[in-house]
């Protein structure tokens, strides 16, 4: 298993993103969903867990993207220290499903908002004893600095460049039906992952926060907030609408590649060349988290195993 000392860390470290920026968020999240990758798969190769655990000391060790710079008000280290202890206040774990849901509806960093708060209110739920004033405050401070944030961008090629959402206007000739349920929104997903994932895309987080943000809004709905999941789902949708906007830029950046192992595999963990650029180190894990979570509402096991495999250009 993954040791359960990271859940907190990882806590602490979401809690404290605000005082860096938003996307900061991304090392708790990532540490808590190695975490929660144990859960899911309690039965895997030990050497699994040992993997997954040596990209969770990466990130707090400070190799992350996100990681704080050297002008940040606080250190890598800093996020992750355990507060103070305090009493636990479950009650109030309400207040970041409160907090969400004054940008849920919209399309905000790529999903980023409903990502964060979702495997918070897990873990707040899953472990009330965590659950203690400081830890809440501070991811309902993350989710206030996602009120005004933009959708995200996207490249569009050499001549185009990169474009901000609001910029993308999709032709009407290609606007498709939007889905109304998470079921439909986890088999669109899926269907976009066996489809496309062969392509590179660069913009709106890429197939990782389409599926990490469907996932969310699963874990929202699986852990009493059904009505506020249901409130995410057309800003997911519009999230999938710009996502598929994208050109494939394999020309000028090359083509995706595919790993050769499953990550739930003690093999793909004995590799010593993983792939930590492109924010890999933080996404490679909440994305073997994220895409369980959402699978989970897709009921044809052949699409689902089909999905499987191509999750590998993911890893």
């Amino acid at each position: 298993m993954v040791s359960f000392d990271y859940l907190p860390k990882g806590l602490n470290a979401l809690s404290r993103a605000h005082l860096v920026n938003s996307m900061a968020g991304h090392l708790g999240a990532a540490v808590i969903a190695g975490y929660f990758i144990a859960e899911q798969h309690p039965n895997l190769d030990a050497k699994v867990y040992t993997g997954i655990e040596g990209e969770l000391e990466r990130i707090i060790r400070g190799e992350s993207v996100f990681s704080p710079r050297k002008n940040s008000p606080v250190t890598v280290k800093e996020l992750f220290q355990a507060y103070p202890k305090e009493p636990a206040k479950p009650t109030l774990i309400r207040n970041i499903a409160d907090s969400l849901e004054k940008n849920i509806s919209e399309t905000r960093q790529s999903g980023h908002n409903v990502i964060f708060a979702s495997i918070a209110i897990r873990a707040l739920k899953d472990h009330e004893d965590l659950a203690t004033t400081s830890v809440i405050n501070g991811i309902c401070k993350l989710m206030e600095q996602f009120n005004a944030a933009n959708a995200g961008s996207g490249y569009y090629g050499k001549e185009r460049g990169r474009i901000y959402a609001n910029k993308i206007v999709i032709p009407k000739e290609k606007q498709r039906k939007p889905y109304t349920t998470l079921a439909q929104m986890a088999e669109a997903v899926l269907d976009e992952l066996i489809q496309f994932q062969g392509e590179r895309r660069d913009g709106f987080g890429g197939l990782w926060h389409v599926i990490n943000h469907g996932a969310a809004l699963a874990e929202l709905s699986s852990y009493g907030f059904g009505d506020l999941a249901r409130k995410g789902i057309p800003a997911h949708f519009h999230h999938m609408e710009l996502y598929r906007t994208l050109p494939d830029v394999s020309d000028e950046f090359g083509k995706e590649t595919k790993s050769k192992y499953d990550p739930h595999s003690a093999e793909y963990w004995k590799q010593d060349d993983l792939r930590r650029d492109r924010a890999h180190l933080d996404h490679r894990i909440k994305t073997i988290y994220g895409f369980d979570a959402l699978a989970e509402l897709v009921a044809d096991e052949e699409k689902r195993k089909k999905a499987i495999l191509k999750m590998r250009y993911l890893m």
